[in-house]
């Protein structure tokens, strides 16, 4: 996923002489091609994310569109300030590409990982925040980046994540993407975790369950019309992500649910990650499994869920 949407930068570098890249404490070679032909509108910054975002923000006002590559928790703890001031005030088009979003960056502890990065973005007016599910869908969206107003935080996986979109469903900012039908509940996912959603589906379904499944890969503006309509019919309502249950995906439908006055009301499920520093070591797929984001845990708890 990290690979295809650098390549889409190149290329919108190529065809769009407004475009610059700017990379923060990645590895050496990111994009050589890039700084090869286009050394004027490639820059190498260290780690000084708080100046990046000035710099960036100034450039844009001059009509530039500076996209910005770095690790997640870089990208959004360390120079919040200067996003919400500098750039989304002025609803400037900079772009941040937040490399391991959620729990990838597990190996380096703690400190690494984002599992807030959502929640801090979607608080900023005029933030646009897009969590594709695969590299595939990546390729889809950042062709759409360019012209897109305002500021954007485009939250990246590890790489190498299984395929499960499809270039026969359409895909636009702001869109969200039904997966599958269901009558007994809708599940709302974001990011990677559709594919442990879709894993989960098939399960539930040897069991007689049919889980609707809506892929929200635009967690802001998130898209309140394709909730709704996936919402009729159904009881239940899940969301699930690798992120903090608060202030991301989940607190975003939460909130679309609460005001939308179902009668009868919806059963509601957050599934992701608990209001705590996740403080543990490993990979990935180990500090998954411990916070329960794998396809047997989604299995249970909705079983536990429908079945109260």
């Amino acid at each position: 996923m990290r690979k295809a949407c650098l390549n889409a930068v190149y290329e919108l570098a190529r065809q769009d002489k407004r475009v610059l890249f700017f990379g923060s404490d990645i590895a050496a070679g990111t994009l050589a091609q890039f700084q090869k032909e286009m050394p004027d509108r490639y820059f190498m910054e260290g780690v000084s994310e708080a100046n990046i975002i000035g710099v960036m923000s100034g450039l844009a006002m001059n009509g530039k569109i500076p996209y910005l590559n770095t690790i997640a928790v870089f990208s959004t703890r360390r120079c919040y300030e200067q996003i919400l001031l500098d750039a989304a005030m002025h609803n400037l088009k900079i772009r941040i590409i937040g490399s391991g979003g959620g729990l990838v960056y597990a190996p380096l502890g703690p400190t690494h990982l984002a599992f807030e990065d959502m929640s801090l973005m979607r608080i900023i007016p005029n933030m646009t925040i897009v969590a594709p599910c695969d590299a595939e869908e990546m390729k889809r969206l950042m062709p759409r980046t360019l012209d897109h107003e305002g500021p954007m935080y485009i939250r990246l996986g590890k790489g190498g994540d299984p395929i499960v979109s499809s270039p026969d469903k359409d895909f636009k900012i702001g869109k969200a993407i039904l997966m599958r039908k269901g009558r007994d509940a809708l599940v709302v996912s974001t990011g990677v975790t559709l594919k442990l959603v879709l894993d989960a589906a098939e399960e539930l379904k040897t069991r007689g369950v049919e889980l609707k499944v809506l892929h929200m890969h635009t967690v802001k503006p998130i898209d309140r019309a394709a909730i709704m309509e996936a919402a009729f019919g159904v009881k239940t309502i899940i969301t699930v992500e690798e992120h903090s249950v608060i202030g991301g995906l989940g607190s975003a439908v939460a909130e679309i649910v609460a005001e939308a006055g179902f009668s009868p009301a919806k059963k509601f499920l957050r599934i992701g990650l608990p209001d705590l520093f996740p403080d543990k070591y490993g990979s990935q797929e180990k500090l998954m499994n411990f916070y329960g984001l794998t396809k047997e845990k989604i299995v249970s708890a909705l079983s536990g869920f429908l079945n109260t």
